[in-house]
């Protein structure tokens, strides 16, 4: 189909047998569309973060979930307010000794107490399916995706103490402070489903399948978007064989090398963008240990980034990690064909990574102490506050989509039109600046389980 198209595509063209990319490969946003963003923008409320997480928790009851390994649940005065008041503290990095600091009638024991029994790396996890499924079933989340397309991403943040993962990254944080990565999973609903800290070393591409493979919410991906830092050949191997659609924005796309199964055969003007040919029969020979490796990893009978960082370093005579590669660079070739052809594709990839950004930005704006670093080198500690902090955003997203769907009526009711879906979609539902995750904080009003007070 490229060779047939390739007189009327405007995105790629063969000159002197090299593939050149006539013009710039992004997304243009209409008129319409920004004019609707500055009418959601002026319309959503400002609101202070505990009280968002209190209207949302009446909704979604996220707060069940959030009880100690067992069923146990011991005592503690005003467990409510200081469950919430133990997870703000983590999720924006304010730290409870600040935390106790900034609201009254909850002491450091008590943030103490509660983060030890109630906030758990396993009830973090679980009020956190809670709110992705809670916005998955929401009418208007569907506006931006049905759920079975996601992408991931890092996102790097300093870290003061000295730490097993930390790194050096003088990219953003010069030579002489270190860094980690924060490796998210995003769908295209806008929830995050999955993240994980990792080193700022490895390449990202090692992580993709765990978030993919660990997923315990309703949602369920097919089609999977990383960026150059989050592809291998390997992986695109792994991905066809457990049945997901790798969908990469690859830099220096007209510099990859594209290979044929068999090097009879003529394709025209693209023989140039050639340069290798698949051993089809080494993929033949190891067909089997290859699905038993797919099925290891479906049963997460070992953890999926062990895996692949253990085929990325095996030796040339590694038959069944050679023939990985091999499947691989028949799907990445496919796909890489598919990508020049068809503009639809490349919007898909371009705009589900959009989402992945616009998520950075509030994790930004909620991780706002300590200038967004982790004072803790302790994994642990880390962990507990990025799985917090992703219970913010989901609840911020949550918050906003509720909201959106009231503003949408009250547009509709006052201009006499429907408002366009395909406008909404381009419109990403976590806008953060009406959200207030810092100052002195009062959880004096959420002493009791609330009953839900959202529009």
């Amino acid at each position: 189909m490229l060779t047939r198209g390739l007189g009327n595509n405007r995105f790629a063209r063969i000159e002197a047998g090299e593939l050149a990319l006539s013009r710039r490969d992004a997304l243009e946003v209409p008129a319409q569309v920004r004019q609707l963003r500055r009418v959601i923008d002026s319309h959503l409320p400002r609101i202070r973060i505990e009280d968002l997480l209190v209207e949302v928790d009446g909704r979604c009851g996220f707060t069940r979930e959030l009880v100690p390994v067992g069923g146990y649940t011991p005592r503690m005065e005003n467990r409510y307010a200081t469950l919430l008041a133990a997870l703000v503290a983590h999720g924006t990095n304010l730290g409870i000794a600040t935390m106790a600091q900034s609201t009254e009638g909850i002491t450091v024991d008590m943030l103490q107490y509660a983060s030890r029994w109630f906030l758990s790396a396993s009830a973090l996890k679980a009020a956190n399916r809670v709110l992705v499924d809670y916005h998955h079933r929401l009418e208007l989340a569907g506006v931006w995706g049905d759920g079975t397309a996601s992408s991931s991403d890092g996102q790097r943040f300093g870290v003061q103490e000295s730490s097993l993962l930390a790194g050096f990254y003088p990219r953003y944080f010069g030579f002489y402070d270190r860094a980690i990565t924060v490796y998210t999973h995003v769908s295209d609903q806008y929830s995050v489903f999955a993240s994980r800290a990792i080193s700022c070393s490895p390449r990202e591409a090692i992580y993709v399948l765990d978030g993919l493979l660990e997923n315990d919410t309703i949602l369920r991906a097919r089609e999977h978007y990383t960026d150059t830092h989050g592809f291998t050949e390997q992986l695109f191997g792994l991905c066809y064989l457990l049945g997901f659609s790798f969908m990469p924005r690859l830099k220096g796309l007209a510099d990859q090398q594209l290979y044929k199964l068999d090097r009879t055969r003529s394709y025209g003007k693209l023989d140039p963008l050639f340069r290798g040919t698949i051993d089809a029969a080494l993929v033949r020979e190891q067909w089997d240990p290859l699905v038993r490796i797919a099925a290891s990893l479906k049963q997460r009978t070992a953890p999926a980034h062990v895996v692949l960082d253990r085929l990325a370093a095996s030796s040339p005579s590694d038959r069944p990690a050679k023939a990985l590669t091999m499947l691989g660079r028949v799907v990445k070739t496919t796909y890489i064909l598919r990508y020049l052809h068809d503009s639809a594709i490349r919007n898909r990839v371009h705009l589900q990574l959009n989402r992945g950004e616009s998520r950075h930005e509030l994790a930004r704006r909620l991780f706002f102490a300590n200038q967004g670093a982790f004072r803790s080198g302790d994994y642990e500690e880390i962990m507990n506050k990025v799985s917090a902090l992703s219970v913010l955003s989901n609840a911020v997203l949550v918050w906003n989509t509720v909201c959106l769907a009231e503003i949408m009526r009250g547009l509709e009711s006052s201009t006499g039109r429907p408002v366009e879906h395909a406008d909404l979609a381009r419109i990403s539902p976590l806008a953060h600046a009406h959200v207030i995750p810092s100052g002195t904080y009062n959880f004096d009003r959420v002493a009791a389980e609330p009953a839900g007070r959202l529009p």
